[in-house]
């Protein structure tokens, strides 16, 4: 699995003070410190931060969680009280050189050791520390979880064993609440969901595992927290909730296609229905010549056929101060020879063009953009992210997009919002969006970025 990120920069942050490093500042430098202050302004809800520089984003994270107003009410029931639950990945050794050593090699890094829950893998992995996060619940009372998968690289179900869960927020946006036994959750998203203590006393495993169905290697491991009734000991085994299987692609589409934001008179889903601009990034895994690496080829991440190159000049600093030759501004609208996108495997001709472009987009503008999977070697799965903006993703589906049939099946009416999305595997997903975050693009443009280390 990897990660292509769009960058527009957030609607609440300065910018030339967040974001990827070499995008829209310089990262912080061994030894020093920066600190910033900044208003957030017509969100709430669950939200994260983390690491921009590469893969520090396995260890450097955590939630951000902002309240409603004073005095408003969440638009569900009211919880007794909440919990943040955050999931992760763990290395036995240490990460950077594993993407050293993967790169040297010119293959993806070597997959985690385990995933974690709240810093904690769990009692089913061989390990020196024995503890496990643990949360203490009532009889009668209702807890709200706030779960966000700050993973690297995988889709991951949850579950908590014997309790259903009514989902009713995902990246900090309300939905529709529905109940579910298991969610799943893509690298870089939130989702809130309701937990009724109402079963009978013991204790209870929360669980995460991947979701891949492709024929990928993944860390396949289960991390697992407890969540405990007051009063009941801890000599008492925990029971393990009923997972979907780990290729179980009926139910992540049954899932994905129960959310749909609120759409209420006080949250109100402001869906694009003219389009400005229409935009088809193709999403692939190509082959280079790498005369050092392993096989003499590097795998190559792509958007429209195109590998991202780091510039060695934040891409905002060349902007205000007019220094040329750092980008271009002539990223394709779409892909520059159309193929059958998830026929059978395509092994031959897989080379990728290289460059730092960008693609302008006029301010205040709507934009349909269509994530395209490909089926260069494989067909996976990608998580998708939209920086400084939230996006409606109004269609989804699997095989080649069809503009001439598809659009006709797209939600305008509420689907869901959210600043992250999974483009299924073999598959596409259209989303729309307003450009009218000016001070938080690049100059009007948009930054397009594709790296096979990936970094939501």
């Amino acid at each position: 699995m990897h990660h292509f990120v769009i960058f527009l920069f957030p609607k609440s942050l300065s910018t030339n003070a967040d974001e990827p490093a070499y995008i829209t500042q310089c990262p912080i430098q061994n030894g020093h410190s920066y600190t910033y202050d900044f208003n957030v302004t017509g969100q709430r809800g669950t939200l994260w931060w983390h690491a921009h520089i590469f893969w520090l984003r396995a260890t450097v994270y955590g939630a951000i969680v902002i309240m409603p107003k004073q005095g408003t009410p969440f638009p569900f029931p009211q919880p007794d009280r909440e919990t943040n639950i955050v999931l992760g990945e763990w290395w036995n050794n240490d990460f950077e050189e594993v993407v050293k050593q993967g790169n040297k090699l010119g293959l993806p890094p070597n997959t985690s050791d385990a995933h974690t829950i709240n810093g904690k893998p769990g009692p089913l992995f061989p390990c020196s520390e024995k503890h496990t996060f643990a949360m203490e619940v009532e009889q009668g009372k209702t807890y709200l979880l706030r779960i966000i998968n700050a993973a690297l690289n995988d889709e991951l179900f949850f579950a908590v064993a014997g309790h259903n869960m009514t989902v009713v927020e995902i990246d900090a946006v309300y939905t529709k609440p529905f109940t579910t036994q298991a969610i799943l959750i893509a690298p870089g998203q939130t989702t809130n969901v309701l937990v009724q203590a109402n079963q009978a006393p013991g204790r209870y495993f929360m669980a995460a595992r991947p979701f891949m169905d492709a024929p990928l290697t993944v860390d396949n491991k289960t991390a697992t927290a407890i969540l405990q009734y007051k009063g009941i000991p801890n000599t008492i085994l925990p029971i393990l909730p009923k997972l979907p299987l780990p290729n179980d692609t009926a139910f992540a589409l049954s899932y994905n296609a129960k959310l749909r934001s609120l759409n209420s008179p006080l949250y109100p889903a402001n869906v694009p229905l003219k389009v400005d601009r229409r935009l088809f990034y193709t999403i692939g895994l190509g082959i280079n010549p790498c005369p050092t690496c392993l096989n003499g080829t590097r795998l190559s991440a792509s958007l429209n056929n195109i590998t991202f190159v780091m510039p060695h000049i934040g891409l905002l600093q060349a902007h205000y101060f007019n220094i040329r030759g750092v980008y271009t501004a002539d990223f394709p609208d779409r892909p520059p020879q159309p193929f059958n996108y998830t026929g059978a495997p395509l092994t031959a001709n897989l080379g990728t063009t290289s460059g730092t472009r960008l693609s302008k987009i006029a301010f205040n503008s709507t934009v349909e953009l269509v994530l395209q999977d490909t089926n260069l070697q494989t067909v996976e799965s990608h998580p998708f992210h939209l920086h400084g903006y939230n996006f409606f993703v109004v269609g989804t589906g699997i095989g080649n997009f069809d503009p001439a049939k598809d659009p006709s099946k797209f939600n305008l009416v509420d689907p869901p919002e959210r600043n992250t999305v999974g483009v299924p595997t073999g598959g596409w997903t259209a989303i729309r969006f307003r450009a009218d975050n000016p001070d938080k693009e690049f100059g009007s443009c948009t930054a397009i970025w594709s790296c096979i280390q990936g970094g939501v």
